[in-house]
C-alpha cells in the first residue's frame, strides 16, 4: 500500500471529466431544489395557518403568491409581466410609506 493517494480525475479522459463534474453539478442542483421546497413549505405552512394581523401581512402574503403565479406559463405574456411588476412595486411603497407613518408617530 502506498501513502499517495491517486487523482483520478487527472487520470480520466476530458469527456469523462465533464461527465463527472455534471454529475456532481446535478447532484448539487437537487439538493439545492430539495432545500429550496422544504423551507416552500414552511414558509406556507406558516401562511395558512393564521389570517394575516395588517395589510403589511395580507401584502406579503400575496407578493410571495404573485411571485409563484410570475414563475409559470400563463405568467409570461408581457401584459401580465407588467402588471404583476407594477403590483409588486405597489406593495413596496406602500408598504415603505406605512412603515414611515408608524415610524413618524
Amino acid at each position: 500500500m502506498t501513502e499517495e493517494t491517486v487523482d483520478l480525475d487527472r487520470r480520466r479522459g476530458m469527456a469523462a471529466q465533464k461527465a463527472t463534474e455534471l454529475r456532481r453539478l446535478l447532484t448539487e442542483v437537487a439538493a439545492d431544489q430539495e432545500a429550496l421546497r422544504l423551507r416552500q413549505e414552511r414558509l406556507e405552512a406558516q401562511f395558512v395557518a393564521a389570517p394575516s394581523v395588517t395589510w403589511l401581512d395580507a401584502a406579503e402574503k400575496a407578493r410571495y403568491l404573485l411571485t409563484l403565479f410570475a414563475s409559470t406559463l400563463a405568467a409570461q405574456e408581457p401584459r401580465r409581466q407588467t402588471l404583476i411588476a407594477n403590483v409588486l412595486d405597489d406593495f413596496a411603497r406602500l408598504s415603505r410609506e406605512a412603515a414611515e407613518r408608524h415610524d413618524s408617530q
